[in-house]
Parts: structure tokens; C-alpha cells; sequence
């Protein structure tokens, strides 16, 4: 069984930065393309930013136009986990953050193998 545990949420004031981990088990990102997705209040949950396998241990990244150029997605294989970088952030930014495994193209549209219980995440302004 696949488990996501996400960590690293919290209260930010706009401007500021915050780092989301993603603890994945064994195995889990070398078989799998990894997304984080986030659903504010009222709101539709929304695809966010994407890392896929590529050829030869490289990663084919996807975002969300919203925030293209704020935030970055990795992995860090030896730990199992995958991190979103979030720097600039902005009030619109607040949601819960989850993460999740599955393809590329199902990431896309919002659809994964396996799902993460989600980080709040909280801007200020």
C-alpha cells in the first residue's frame, strides 16, 4: 500500500515562502509521476505542479499558469520524497495542499493512483 504523508504547511504572509514535503514509500517515486494539487474553500480542487519520469533520470515538470516562476518542483529520490518550493506567495495561494502518485496524464486532469490527507497552507496579506 502506497502511503503520501505531507508536512510543511502553515501561516505565511504574503511574500513570504514555504516548503512542502512529500514522504512517499519505498519505491513509490521511482514507479511513479508525483503531483501536488490544492482546493480552497468553495473552490474546485486544482492541479498546481507536476514531476514525471523522463529518459535517463531526468523529470519533465508541468505548473499551473498561476504559479509559473514561484514555485518549484522536486524530488529528492534517496529520501522518497517530493518537495514543493513555494516562494512569492499571494492571499489566492491559501488551500490545502495534497500530494499524489499516478501518470502524468492523469495528474493533468486530476486524477491519481494514490492521494496524500493534504497540508494547509495560509497566506496573510
Amino acid at each position: 500500500q502506497v502511503q503520501l504523508v505531507e508536512s510543511g504547511g502553515g501561516l505565511v504572509q504574503a511574500g513570504g515562502s514555504l516548503r512542502l514535503s512529500c514522504a512517499a514509500s519505498e519505491g513509490t517515486l521511482s514507479r511513479s509521476d508525483m503531483g501536488w494539487f490544492r482546493q480552497a474553500p468553495g473552490k474546485e480542487q486544482e492541479f498546481v505542479a507536476a514531476s514525471a519520469r523522463g529518459w535517463t533520470f531526468t523529470y519533465i515538470t508541468r505548473y499551473v499558469d498561476s504559479v509559473k516562476g514561484r514555485f518549484t518542483i522536486s524530488r529528492d529520490n534517496a529520501k522518497n520524497t517530493v518537495i514543493l518550493q513555494m516562494n512569492s506567495l499571494k492571499p489566492e495561494d491559501t488551500a490545502v495542499y495534497t500530494c499524489a502518485a499516478g501518470t502524468l496524464d492523469g495528474l493533468l486532469v486530476r486524477r491519481a493512483d494514490y492521494w496524500g490527507q493534504g497540508t494547509q497552507v495560509t497566506v496573510s496579506s
